[in-house]
């Protein structure tokens, strides 16, 4: 009787709690489920006591990278794991996920113990904001970032020529999707190709295609590029690496609209929209003769020019949150981010290879990192070097307020003590920012620059 009355007791604790909680015993099977349990998966409590859990708590990590078993193993506790489940109805719901050991009242170990949070509210409002400061995988609220994302949409909505100009890494061709599908030519095809990954001979032949009998070899007919993107948008990476006679050739597709695949006699007509891109100068590359003026004028008619990723720090948590949530889907793992060290290290390195870099660092950690928050163990070693150029921060043992008092006071700095421009440049209101200076002490220039134009 005392046993089923201390049951009792348990439960009503339990239920009184508003996360999910279930406990296992060295079967695996549950022996408690209260009602934020049953609510979150949709499972009576009748229905999941005695059944193995993965049976109910139907997660991807269930099967490959349960936290609750490793908890079992090695005796430490897991928390904040996020991961999602498929709830008695199938749908997908994220949850945040703890674990730990469950001991008798003489401390041996009869189980173990899941708590999880729903967090679909949290996710609806992270996709939300998600949505706001991005276009499809562009993510960023910087002031650089937000300017583009408003022009945008007029952009996708003409059928003009765009040059993208951006260090390598930076998304060109992200952009170029995004204009793309926000044209009119979204249902048509996109299709790309990389200019300086070819040499000419072959380059010509994929851009513009050729016949059967053009050259030994060619058995059949062949479309090119121009051809394969009719109704749709061609991207042409990398166009400042092209040589002076093709450049005379993709002039003349542009000025005439019509292509003539190599051995043929008949000009075909092209209903494409082009986009190109390159990392190079192409003003120098005219001044130096290298590039055509009159081509530079045809594919300038709108011109986007991408920030580098170390002049848009304020994006770097963002696209972390983004690349954790990417790999943790691709990897099926349970990261719930990095750790204010590894994001101070972050904040402060250069990215000489911009985003892509940032996204090869974060994968690299995920490889390394069993679960819970990536710590600096798990970084790339040359990041973690003597060498590397975030020895400095690493040896300022930088917080994440203090790397916050740090870049205001610098934007301060920028701006002669601005506060409206500085509060534009961190992409944070004005409001924020005088609650900041106060909060954290911060030591404005002695110029007043409000007055500056």
């Amino acid at each position: 009787m005392k046993i089923d009355a201390d049951h009792q007791v348990q439960d009503k604790i339990l239920d009184s709690i508003n996360e999910g909680v279930f406990t296992i015993d060295h079967d695996w099977r549950i022996t408690a489920f209260n009602r934020a349990a049953e609510r979150i998966t949709g499972v009576p409590r009748e229905k999941a006591l005695g059944r193995p859990c993965k049976e109910i708590f139907r997660a991807p990590i269930c099967e490959k990278n349960c936290v609750l078993k490793r908890t079992m193993q090695t005796g430490r506790p897991v928390t904040n794991a996020m991961t999602h489940i498929v709830d008695n109805g199938d749908k997908r719901v994220a949850i945040r996920i703890s674990t730990a050991l469950l001991r008798d009242e003489a401390g041996g170990i009869v189980g173990g113990v899941e708590t999880f949070q729903d967090l679909t509210q949290l996710e609806q409002l992270r996709k939300q904001l998600e949505r706001r400061y991005s276009y499809e995988d562009i993510i960023g609220r910087s002031p650089s970032m937000r300017s583009l994302f408003r022009i945008l949409p007029q952009v996708g909505q003409s059928n003009s020529t765009v040059l993208i100009e951006g260090e390598s890494g930076t998304g060109k061709e992200l952009f170029a999707r995004a204009i793309h599908n926000l044209s009119l030519r979204k249902k048509g095809p996109f299709v790309a190709i990389n200019c300086a990954a070819l040499p000419d001979s072959l380059l010509e032949s994929e851009l513009f295609g050729y016949k059967a009998g053009a050259f030994t070899g060619a058995n059949r007919d062949k479309p090119g590029r121009f051809a394969m993107a009719r109704g749709g948008t061609l991207f042409l990476d990398e166009i400042g690496d092209i040589s002076p006679a093709l450049q005379v050739r993709l002039l003349r597709v542009l000025q005439e609209r019509t292509i003539e695949p190599l051995g043929s006699l008949e000009p075909l007509k092209v209903n494409v929209r082009i986009i190109v891109a390159t990392h190079r100068d192409l003003d120098r590359l005219v001044a130096k003769g290298d590039f055509r003026q009159d081509l530079l004028y045809r594919i300038r008619i709108v011109r986007l020019k991408l920030p580098r990723l170390r002049d848009r720090r304020v994006d770097i948590p963002l696209l972390v949150n983004h690349l954790v949530a990417k790999f943790n889907g691709l990897q099926n793992k349970a990261i719930s981010g990095v750790s204010e060290e590894v994001l101070a290290r972050l904040m402060e390195y250069d990215y000489p290879g911009n985003v892509r870099e940032l996204e090869n660092i974060i994968e690299h950690a995920f490889v390394l990192c069993p679960g819970g928050y990536i710590e600096f163990r798990h970084m790339p070693p040359e990041f973690r070097s003597k060498e590397s150029p975030l020895a400095d921060a690493a040896n300022a043992a930088l917080t994440l307020k203090a790397l916050e008092k740090k870049s205001i006071a610098a934007a301060l700095r920028r701006h002669a003590g601005n506060r409206k421009r500085t509060a534009r440049e961190l992409g944070i209101n004005l409001s924020t920012l005088f609650r900041k200076i106060r909060a954290l002490n911060i030591e404005t220039p002695p110029m007043d620059g409000r007055h500056r134009p």
